[in-house]
């Protein structure tokens, strides 16, 4: 049960005690240090006091005198008691050379022997020392008292005891320990706040419980197969990404900023986004976006990033395959009422109308065929074009292949990129001219000395620059502007085998893509 107690104890709560137990103990070695301290600065005010007071009593002209007088006891006594109480010494004593004393503290003890070290001050220098004495433990200075001749005719001690020097350690204990008390009150005041503090900014959760969040968090994030992306709460500073999100992106290592994304992702604003479309220079991505709150407050934003290159790329050939299937099943309808007419007309007795009929629309087609498949080498391409011809019809838009159409191969683009590029450029091109009476669609291909050169020219309005370069670098998956991720998926191609796209509106609105020879 106690650990796991142990275990649910929050952070904050461990970091409160482990913080109050260490500034208990650095206060209380302070406190020590300070009464240490304090009782060093006594003893060496109280050295420098008391050889100030034996200095100056021994210079006095009236000590002098009074040990030359018959009786230099009764005329120092009074006087160095004076001082004494006057100073705060506890004895002030005046001696003979030979140690008698002349003055005490206890008159008692006047013309006895002086206890203590006097030769270094009977050769003349003044010092202090720490002696236990009559009146017990002290520290003492000692000094001459010289006549006009310089010779050393008597002694002066003067001294406080340290049980003195204690009393006054002690009148100063109380201030330290008040202090100290303070600091320990506000130290524990702060040690509170911080406390609060890191409860809510962990939850209240315990380390264990942080650690395993953690764990998780890095096992979950380096392993989904999404790519996640955490802005802060200002949107532009990315807090977590995973490694499928660099990956997408093209990130490198270390901080990354909006800023560091492709442009169109720069542009998702803060409001939440669902399955919008965007492609960057090697991918087709799914994004979405959440903005996560708490508490009423704006946290962060979190953006996932779905790859669908591969997919996107099948559609698209999917998308091929079904309008030829289109074109098919509406030849197959055409060739049904053709075949119908053929046979209503011969019933009827119009023989040779009939077979003038069904020649001249035959002629038609295998002209068209005939013309597409001496100018195109790639199959792939030829079924394209013929498909997209039928579409347009059924739109009512007149699809025509330039004279000036020769390829003989593709490259430096794959057939199926070919038929990528061509056929978003021509989708595109069936969406601008909308439902025109006169409306038609022109399409030229061929390889020259300059490289591969792809033109698609429409009757509808074009568009302008900055227009066309939104188109290119962003897509959208929605119906009313799906022309948008056809055009991007052609500049993701282009930039992929560094060509050249761009729209032109003179004559008429066309967009060329030029690619430099092998």
């Amino acid at each position: 049960m106690k650990r796991r107690r142990d275990r649910r104890r929050t952070l904050a709560g461990q970091v409160f005690a482990v913080q109050l137990v260490v500034l208990a103990l650095v206060i209380g070695a302070g406190t020590a240090l300070v009464v240490f301290q304090t009782r060093h600065e006594q003893h060496d005010a109280t050295r420098a006091r008391v050889i100030d007071v034996a200095v100056t009593l021994a210079h006095a002209p009236s000590t002098l005198g009074a040990v030359r007088a018959p009786d230099p006891s009764a005329a120092l006594q009074p006087v160095t008691e004076g001082i004494r109480r006057a100073t705060g010494m506890d004895f002030i004593v005046v001696m003979a050379p030979d140690r008698t004393r002349y003055t005490h503290t206890d008159p008692e003890r006047i013309g006895k022997p002086f206890s203590g070290n006097i030769d270094r001050a009977v050769a003349g220098e003044t010092f202090t020392e720490t002696y236990t004495g009559s009146l017990g433990p002290s520290i003492r200075a000692v000094t001459p008292v010289r006549d006009r001749d310089d010779r050393v005719v008597a002694l002066v001690s003067a001294g406080v005891t340290r049980a003195r020097i204690g009393d006054r350690v002690e009148e100063q204990l109380p201030a330290i320990l008040g202090i100290a008390a303070g600091g320990l009150l506000l130290a524990t005041l702060g040690s509170l706040l911080l406390r609060r503090r890191l409860l809510r900014q962990t939850h209240g959760l315990a380390p264990a419980e942080l650690r395993a969040l953690y764990e998780h968090h890095e096992a979950v994030l380096h392993s989904v197969h999404e790519g996640l992306l955490v802005f802060d709460a200002t949107g532009e500073h990315i807090e977590v990404s995973n490694d499928e999100a660099r990956r997408l992106l093209g990130l490198a290592g270390g901080e990354v900023r909006r800023t560091d994304l492709p442009e169109s992702l720069q542009r998702l604003g803060s409001d939440a986004v669902r399955d919008e479309m965007h492609v960057t220079a090697d991918h087709v991505l799914v994004v979405n976006q959440d903005v996560v709150e708490r508490d009423g407050r704006r946290i962060g934003t979190v953006v996932t990033l779905r790859d669908h290159t591969e997919l996107r790329d099948v559609m698209g050939e999917l998308d091929s395959v079904r309008g030829f299937a289109d074109a098919l099943r509406a030849q197959a309808h055409e060739a049904a009422n053709r075949l119908h007419t053929v046979i209503t007309m011969v019933e009827l007795g119009h023989t040779r109308q009939a077979v003038d009929f069904a020649t001249a629309e035959l002629e038609l087609t295998q002209s068209l065929i005939d013309r597409m498949t001496g100018a195109v080498a790639e199959p792939a391409v030829i079924a394209l074009l013929l498909g997209k011809v039928e579409q347009a019809a059924e739109l009512g838009v007149e699809l025509t292949v330039s004279g000036d159409t020769a390829l003989d191969s593709t490259e430096p683009l794959t057939p199926n990129e070919m038929v990528t590029l061509l056929g978003n450029l021509i989708d595109n091109a069936l969406d601008a001219v909308g439902r025109d009476d006169d409306a038609w669609v022109e399409v030229a291909v061929r390889n020259d000395p300059d490289g591969l050169f792809v033109r698609v020219a429409d009757s509808g309005p074009g568009m302008s620059e900055e227009v066309f370069t939104r188109a290119t670098t962003r897509g959208y998956s929605t119906k009313t502007d799906h022309h948008g991720l056809g055009l991007a998926l052609v500049r993701r191609l282009v930039n992929r085998h560094g060509g050249e796209l761009r729209a032109v509106r003179t004559p008429e609105s066309a967009v060329v893509v030029r690619f430099q020879p092998c």
